[in-house]
């Protein structure tokens, strides 16, 4: 019995790191192309970080111009990662989602929407103690997807801030 790849475009989980640099990069060794990308980038409010963080609300806080920042932050970092991914032989768009509950799923639910034929992400080298505590968007993504992920690890090259 063979698994039906699904026709969707290749999800880039693109957050302008080394590691996301590197993951687009491994994906264009191993990719065939032409293939229609989507390059995402998901961003949350101050609020939201806080509240996953583990922070107590109840403090006097407007974020709203900090929020305003995030998102368009995110907006420049997915249309950076479009261009590189284009770059590389991929019909890319940028995609900006906001997160309210992390941003593993964030990615697995617009994988979903977009029926992806495959996931990228990179992997940072956060070590035990900042994973254990923070957790690992890659680790959440290989434990609870339903399609193929491609998890690459930060390279040197990766840690330079180029993707050529």
């Amino acid at each position: 019995m063979t698994e039906e790849i699904p026709a969707g475009p290749v999800l880039f989980c693109f957050d302008g790191s080394g590691g996301s640099l590197s993951a687009l990069r491994a994906a264009g060794r191993l990719v065939e192309r032409p293939v229609d990308a989507v390059v995402l980038t998901v961003w949350e409010t101050i609020e939201t970080q806080l509240a996953l963080a583990g922070a107590f609300g109840g403090f006097p806080f407007d974020g709203a111009d900090l929020d305003a920042r995030e998102e368009a932050s995110a907006r420049s970092v997915a249309e950076d990662g479009a261009r590189r991914a284009s770059e590389h032989g991929y019909q890319a768009t940028p995609m900006v989602r906001q997160s309210f509950q992390g941003v593993a799923k964030a990615v697995l639910d617009t994988a979903d929407e977009l029926s992806a034929r495959l996931i990228v992400c990179g992997q940072r080298g956060r070590g035990a103690m900042r994973t254990a505590l923070l957790g690992s968007v890659s680790h959440t993504l290989a434990s609870h997807t339903r399609r193929p992920v491609l998890i690459a690890p930060e390279t040197q090259a990766g840690s330079a801030g180029s993707a050529r």
